[in-house]
């Protein structure tokens, strides 16, 4: 994927590390709703950490996650997520 480090990804683009419970929720989420995503892991990944720092303002947040539309949820329960996909 071309685009994977910008702020309109041709796909929803989930920024997350393997310890995170948010991250863990939220792909839960996607699977459930058979909704297709990428998950890019930030371990060993300085551009996919760069890239989520400049985002958020310095903080390493996760998940991050970036929609088509250039919409991006920082660490969303599971509503938030079905409010945003519900809409896309």
């Amino acid at each position: 994927m071309t685009d994977l480090y910008t702020r309109t990804p041709s796909q929803i683009v989930m920024y997350a590390t393997e310890y995170c419970s948010d991250c863990h929720r939220a792909k839960a989420f996607f699977e459930a709703n058979h909704i297709e995503y990428l998950r890019v892991g930030l371990e060993g990944n300085e551009q996919a950490t760069e890239f989520v720092m400049n985002v958020n303002n310095g903080y390493r947040s996760v998940p991050t996650i970036i929609f088509p539309d250039g919409s991006i949820l920082i660490e969303p329960g599971w509503k938030e997520l079905q409010e945003k996909t519900s809409k896309t």
